[in-house]
């Protein structure tokens, strides 16, 4: 299992915000080169952002559905890579201070991701966290605070 933690210099409601930003999942998510809405209203319980992946010629498309969504608490996605599968993503966002302390769990679920998921994933998995959860908190410490922190 690939948890990795990181506390963010921001109140939750700054952290949320941009979670809840379906277009910004490209200024944080490690590979993501492109993202954009889908379907309903991000980041409502079924809808959707489709996102590109590209390593040089190759690309890859897929989407990431919202599974659970408690703001300002909780924030779980299944990611569907297509060929390559499904994976579920769980944020949980928790008042630390006054800052957030932000917990990213993930692991594969369908396809081959998960059929061919051992210790030596994780350590890819975990590795990949600690870049995206480092871009989350270049994000959200440098976006302009929100008037109020409360939700």
């Amino acid at each position: 299992m690939a948890v990795r933690h990181r506390l963010i210099e921001r109140p939750p409601g700054d952290v949320w915000a941009v979670l809840a930003d379906g277009t910004r999942y490209g200024d944080w998510v490690v590979g993501t080169s492109d993202t954009r809405p889908d379907t309903g209203v991000w980041p409502q319980v079924g809808s959707t952002i489709a996102y590109t992946v590209r390593l040089g010629r190759w690309s890859l498309s897929g989407n990431t559905t919202v599974r659970r969504c408690e703001a300002p608490g909780v924030l779980e996605l299944e990611a569907d890579s297509g060929r390559l599968g499904t994976a579920r993503i769980a944020l949980d966002i928790r008042p630390w201070g006054e800052h957030t302390l932000v917990i990213l769990d993930e692991h594969p679920l369908r396809g081959p991701g998960g059929f061919l998921h051992n210790a030596a994933v994780d350590a890819l998995i975990q590795a990949r966290h600690r870049s995206m959860l480092g871009r989350l908190a270049d994000v959200v410490e440098h976006s302009p605070r929100r008037r109020s922190a409360a939700i």
